[in-house]
């Protein structure tokens, strides 16, 4: 049994062993591979799972999960870990983990990004948004502030430094609390706050934010509604660019079997879902509806609100992300997709009904009095450091403390990431387990005399969804329909029909109405052949969609009856 634990983040190479025991341990499930290599030379990782004596993967609906394409984001590598191991340790045992990987596949990429991973979970950390390659220039700014842990603890935090012009003081009941000085309040003891790190070229009076050299966000590298680095920061020279994002793309591409897509970031504790530019009314209602109950059920297995990027989660009201992850699986793919954001620190703190992005721009006092009492008494002081004396190279005598933001905010702290992480499975299997599924109803054959045979096959989606899952699949005309093919035995010829039958799509359940009404049959289609066959033999039928899987049969020419 792999040794995985969840009180702590892996880094490159023992995150490699893992999955390398895990497809040792469990060769009929679990096979590694990988899918390209990062900007640094490192492989990008992709778990296949699925039960492989069932059939291969590409040959069965398939559900994508992948984690930390943000260089800090670390604990969602932690998340594709979690759901590995309890898919193939409840194999067997749970009906719903066998039947899912009995029927479908998983596609699991723990680690987009390796190089900006192994730069936050180094030593002596250093954070960038993403990428670990130098971009839009190679040469390093000139001046500025710098983030980075200037005393050597492992830790980055904040430097308050007292001036009778900054924005902040301390709280009257909590003085290690800093909150916002009045519009018009003009006495008291007052502080500049900055991030802990070192100033180049300071010339005593000007502080700016130093830009780091690397300046790519690769979750705006992906295809859909591209911008160029002046419209969208980070975007990078054109899309998929980047080698960790062109190796996504490439393999979803490349395995049309994808009916559905989750990307696992940090935090905010939400399920967000796209278009990330286009309000609600934009999309096929039936998708609109199809997204809301996929996200309901999530919500109810997860706790994690479910929202709309483009009406609850802009970083500004007048400004739109592009080139995300899940927007390109939506918009040119036409599956369905999820952007997760794990961890909200103000609902461990007790704070429910919050705005998931501006509450950092306004909130009551009495929040961060909550924030500092969660770090008190269940981090036991871990996350808002009481601030202490420093003698700082540029500017002199300055305090550090405040939050740690990268154990309390950034990732779940350690003692609390399995709990967070048991959310998900039961979702990820459910989600999967309303994928499209085709199947045979019929195959038969009935002797018509002077050696003629009706060949007859009836396909059957069994699936929740429709084998072309979105509407805007078919508005795009992005998915192929249902292909019956049929093999004829040597010596035997076709008489009607070919040999390659177009059936189209086939309904799901999708859009039953809860007000019980006329069913139809448009989750089924037949296929029909006659056939001179004067030596006898099998017939070999094939049933496939992109989307909903292969299957086949064979049927005795000869004798009368079924396959």
């Amino acid at each position: 049994m792999p040794d995985v634990r969840y009180d702590r983040y892996y880094r490159y190479d023992e995150l490699t062993r893992l999955l390398a025991d895990y497809a040792e341990a469990y060769p009929k499930l679990v096979r590694v591979d990988s899918i390209g290599q990062s900007y640094e030379g490192r492989d990008i990782w992709l778990v296949t799972l699925t039960n492989f004596g069932t059939g291969p993967d590409t040959e069965k609906p398939a559900l994508w999960i992948d984690g930390n394409i943000h260089a800090t984001e670390v604990s969602p590598s932690t998340m594709c870990l979690h759901h590995l191991h309890a898919m193939v340790t409840t194999y067997g045992s749970d009906d719903a983990v066998t039947h899912c990987l009995d029927t479908r596949a998983f596609y699991l990429c723990p680690r987009v990004n390796p190089d900006g991973a192994e730069w936050a979970l180094a030593d002596s950390p250093r954070f960038v948004r993403s990428s670990t390659r130098p971009y839009p220039y190679d040469e390093d700014p000139v001046d500025g502030l710098s983030r980075a842990d200037i005393d050597g603890d492992g830790r980055i935090l904040s430097m308050r430094v007292p001036d009778p012009n900054g924005a902040w003081k301390p709280h009257p009941d909590a003085p290690r609390l800093l909150i916002r000085r009045e519009p018009d309040e003009t006495h008291g003891t007052f502080y500049r706050l900055l991030a802990e790190g070192t100033i180049e070229h300071y010339d005593g009076v000007s502080i700016h934010f130093r830009p780091p050299k690397e300046g790519l966000d690769l979750n705006r590298n992906f295809p859909a509604e591209w911008r160029q680095e002046h419209e969208q920061v980070g975007a990078g020279p054109y899309p998929a660019s980047e080698s960790e994002a062109h190796a996504v793309v490439d393999f979803i591409a490349r395995h049309p079997n994808i009916t559905t897509g989750i990307t696992f970031h940090t935090f905010g504790g939400l399920l967000l879902r796209p278009m990330s530019t286009r309000a609600d009314d934009t999309l096929p209602s039936e998708d609109l509806w199809t997204f809301k109950k996929l996200g309901q059920k999530g919500s109810d297995l997860t706790g994690y609100p479910n929202v709309s990027v483009f009406h609850d989660f802009k970083y500004h009201p007048k400004q739109v992300i592009t080139g995300g992850f899940d927007d390109w699986l939506y918009d040119h793919l036409g599956v369905y997709a999820w952007t997760v954001e794990l961890w909200s620190p103000q609902r461990q703190a007790g704070i429910e009904d919050y705005e998931f992005v501006d509450w950092y721009r306004e909130h009551p006092v009495e929040d961060d009095l909550k924030m500092l009492a969660w770090s008190d008494d269940e981090l036991g002081g871990k996350g808002y450091v009481d601030w202490y004396p420093f003698e700082h190279p540029e500017l002199g005598p300055v305090e550090l403390g405040g939050w740690d933001h990268a154990y309390a905010f950034r990732n779940p702290p350690p003692e609390y990431l399995e709990r967070e992480l048991d959310r998900f499975p039961e979702w990820l299997v459910w989600h999967l387990s309303v994928s499209p599924k085709l199947e045979l109803l019929e195959a038969t054959v009935v002797a018509l005399g002077a050696d003629a045979y009706r060949i007859r096959v009836v396909a059957q989606n069994t699936g929740w969804l429709p084998t072309y899952v979105t509407k805007q699949a078919l508005e795009k005309k992005i998915v192929r329909g249902v292909i019956c093919e049929l093999e004829l035995p040597e010596g035997a010829t076709l008489v009607t029909g070919k040999p390659r039958e177009e059936l189209g799509q086939l309904e799901g359940r999708a859009y039953v109405t809860a007000s019980p009404g006329i069913d139809s049959t448009t989750d089924r289609a037949k296929a029909e052949w006659v056939v001179h066959a004067p030596d006898g033999g099998s017939a070999r039928v094939v049933a496939r969609h992109d989307r909903a899987g292969v299957v086949r049969s064979e049927v005795e020419l000869g004798r009368r009856g079924g396959a």
